[in-house]
This record gives structure tokens, C-alpha cells and sequence, in this order.
């Protein structure tokens, strides 16, 4: 028997939930979004308002809100209300990556990371039926369409600045990946497979072509024209969104979201190629087989390089939490007790070492001893990957966790 098939794991998946919903209600800005989290749970206010965070937490607290949460409900409105007032560029269009406690840009380039996550949200807050989330939803969209979407390349481009006058020659294989997750979820809320068939040109580009020729070692960072930049960042190695090497952690959200678009197209009647299921095992495989480190302090390493050799030993929460999802997924899909083997391992792993219940949440970072520590990431910033562990276990490869939620109450109601 699979621990999903048993009550007792499913209560416990709930309680988990609803102790990091706890810890990050404290997160809530008095100017408009949401905060940054110390390590204890407390918000740091004299920090820049990160829209990337806003949005993760107001997708959170959606989710939250289908699932029956008292509050969440709250919480989701004033994210939406942030994303569509205080975070947003009133002149120029799209979002601002951050904004000062008063109210004023910090930076204002327009990245394509942070404008996959304002979908994410606005699509995570309509199937919950929030307010303003519609037409916050419709203007995200145009704006991922109009200025990210490169219908020639089958991919996002990456940066622009403020006016959108100027495009950054770099493109990045992350925002891709949230790319995929959020038109994903736009194409469940809005019924347009547009969306569902650029996800679908993302992954062919960047999994079945990248990742494939590198033997799924992914490469993350490409010039212009897509070429792989291998060496990019090799004298900053631990940055937090463009590390050097390549990011464990990404195999295994790619692969989740692989058995996402498959599912999703077989719902809608569309043929799902092949190769979705069989690369989204071929990055499942490669993680564990070069990423996970056994042993005594048994984990994750944040990165490797082309040699497979570690180049940030750190453990990052979210792997941990990638993982969880994409063992539940794929033992679901396959029926191989493998999978259900590495999904209790995992859960072990982050009772263990992971789970801070002294003062909540995750601990974001463990060193390669499995000891706390901040070499990466400080703090708790927000509970987005952890949260979602504690879903993806109990619900379908597809629809997407808000519609799958919205369906799941509909049918209850």
C-alpha cells in the first residue's frame, strides 16, 4: 500500500499544510503584499517588497482558501490587490521584480521570472474565485504574450528594461520552466490551449533537446540564440537564481511538470507525445542517480558541475520539496514501487532535517551536514514548495492544484 492510499498520511500531509500556512501568515506587508520571513517567522519590513514573493504567497493562500482555510481567503485579495496596484508599473506596463516599503521601483527591469509568477497567482486566484483576479489574470497574460512569448523560438525571452525598449540577450532556462507551470494553469482557468501548446514547444526545446543532448543534465543559461553558455556564472557558482552548472533541483521540477502537460493534454484530447513520460523518468533517474548523496547526512546538492561533480553541496528546502511532488507523480503514473520508496525517504529526509518545529516552516538551507545555515538563501522567505508537497500527493497530475481543488470542492458541494 502507497502512503497516499493510507488516512492516516493524508491527515498528516493536511496538518502539515496547515503548519505552514501558520507560519506564513505573519507575512502579510502593511504597505500592500508580502514580506521576506526571518528564520523564527518574523517579517522583514525594511526589506524591498519582492513581487516574485507576492505572487508565491498569493497563489499559497488561493489554494489555501479552496482547501477551506479560514483567512486564506484574505490573504489571497490583498496579494491580488498588491499585484494589481502597488507592484505593477501604472506607466509602462507589467511588474515591477520589487518595490521599496514606500512604494518606489527597486530595479526596473521586467523579468519574465516574475511575470510567470504573476500568472501563476492571478490563475491560482480566479479558479478560487477571488476578486479582481480575472482582470488580473486577462493583463498578465497579454504581457507574457506581447512581450515575453517568442513565437519563432517556441520559448520566453528573458529581461527587458523598463519601457520595454531594450531586450537582454540572455535566456534563462527557469523562467521557462515556470513558464510551462503557469500557462499550465492558465489554460485550465481560461480553457485556451494556447497556452497548453506553448508549454508544450518550452519542454520539447529545453528537455527533449537541451537536457537530452547533455545526457539530462540540464543547462540553464543560453545566449541569444540558445546556445548553451556552460561556464556562465563559474566565478559566482551559488547564485540564487543563476547558479554555475546545472540545478538539481530543476531536473525534478521538469520532470513533474512533463507528467503535468501529458496528463493535461490527454484531458483535453489532444495526442501526448511519448517522449513526455519517458524524459520526466530520464530526469527523475539522473537526480537521484548524480544529486542525491547518501550517507549519513543524506541529501540533495544545490548544483553540480559537467563532471558531475558538486559544485554547491548546500541542500535547498525547495529540491527536497520538488522531489516529494515528482515521486508521488510518477509512482501514480507508473504503479513502481521505486517511486513510492523515494517518496517516504524524502518525507524521512525532511522530517529529520528539514522541518524547523521550534519556529516553523522549513529551513530553506542545511549545509552538507544537514545543519542550518545561509550561504544561499536567509531566511524563510516564503512556504510556496513546501506547501505544494504537502498537495501534489493528494491530487491528479492534471488539472493544475487550483482547478483541481475548485473541481474537488464543486463535486463536494
Amino acid at each position: 500500500m502507497t502512503w497516499t492510499a493510507l488516512p492516516s498520511h493524508l491527515a498528516w500531509l493536511d496538518e502539515e499544510g496547515r503548519r505552514l500556512l501558520s507560519f506564513a501568515e505573519a507575512s502579510r506587508h502593511p504597505s500592500g503584499g508580502f514580506a521576506w520571513l526571518d528564520g523564527a517567522g518574523k517579517p522583514e519590513l525594511h526589506r524591498p517588497i519582492e513581487t516574485w514573493i507576492t505572487a508565491r504567497m498569493t497563489h499559497v493562500f488561493a489554494l489555501a482558501h479552496l482547501r477551506g482555510a479560514p483567512g486564506a481567503g484574505g490573504h489571497a485579495d490583498a496579494g491580488v490587490a498588491a499585484l494589481a496596484g502597488l507592484l505593477r508599473d501604472g506607466e509602462h506596463g507589467g511588474w515591477f521584480s520589487a518595490v521599496s516599503p514606500d512604494g518606489q521601483p527597486v530595479g526596473t527591469g521586467k523579468e519574465a521570472y516574475v511575470h510567470a509568477f504573476v500568472v501563476l497567482a492571478a490563475s491560482s486566484a480566479a479558479a478560487a474565485g477571488r476578486r479582481g483576479a480575472d482582470s488580473l489574470l486577462a493583463e498578465a497574460l497579454d504581457v507574457m504574450s506581447e512581450r515575453f512569448w517568442d513565437e519563432q523560438a517556441g520559448r520566453c525571452v528573458e529581461a527587458w528594461d523598463r519601457a520595454w525598449t531594450e531586450l537582454d540577450p540572455y535566456r534563462g532556462a527557469n523562467s521557462n520552466m515556470h513558464a510551462v507551470e503557469c500557462f499550465l494553469a492558465a489554460a485550465d482557468v481560461t480553457g485556451d490551449g494556447v497556452w497548453r501548446q506553448r508549454a508544450l514547444r518550452i519542454a520539447e526545446h529545453l528537455v527533449h533537446g537541451a537536457a537530452r543532448a547533455q545526457h539530462w543534465r540540464l543547462p540553464e543559461h543560453f545566449d541569444a540564440e540558445w546556445h548553451p553558455q556552460l561556464d556562465y556564472n563559474v566565478d559566482s557558482p551559488a547564485d540564487q537564481f543563476r547558479p554555475y552548472g546545472s540545478t538539481v533541483g530543476h531536473w525534478l521540477e521538469w520532470s513533474r511538470l512533463l507528467l503535468g502537460l501529458e496528463a493535461a493534454m490527454e484531458a483535453a484530447g489532444e495526442p501526448a507525445p511519448a517522449w513526455l513520460l519517458e524524459d520526466a523518468i530520464a530526469l527523475f533517474d539522473a537526480s537521484v542517480d548524480v544529486g542525491w548523496q547518501a550517507g549519513r547526512t543524506p541529501g540533495f546538492v544545490y548544483t553540480l558541475d559537467w563532471e558531475d561533480r558538486p559544485v554547491v553541496s548546500a541542500r535547498m528546502h525547495w529540491v527536497l520539496a520538488e522531489a516529494i511532488g515528482t515521486a508521488a507523480a510518477l509512482q501514480r503514473r507508473t504503479g513502481e514501487q521505486r517511486y513510492e520508496q523515494w517518496y517516504r525517504t524524502w518525507w524521512d529526509t525532511a522530517e529529520d532535517a528539514f522541518l524547523d518545529r521550534e519556529h516553523g516552516s522549513w529551513h530553506h538551507e542545511l549545509d552538507e551536514h544537514n545543519l542550518p545555515a545561509a550561504s544561499v538563501w536567509a531566511g524563510k522567505p516564503d512556504v510556496y514548495h513546501a506547501y505544494q508537497a504537502t498537495l501534489l500527493p493528494q491530487l491528479p497530475a492534471a488539472p493544475t492544484l487550483a482547478t483541481a481543488l475548485r473541481l474537488q470542492a464543486d463535486a463536494q458541494g
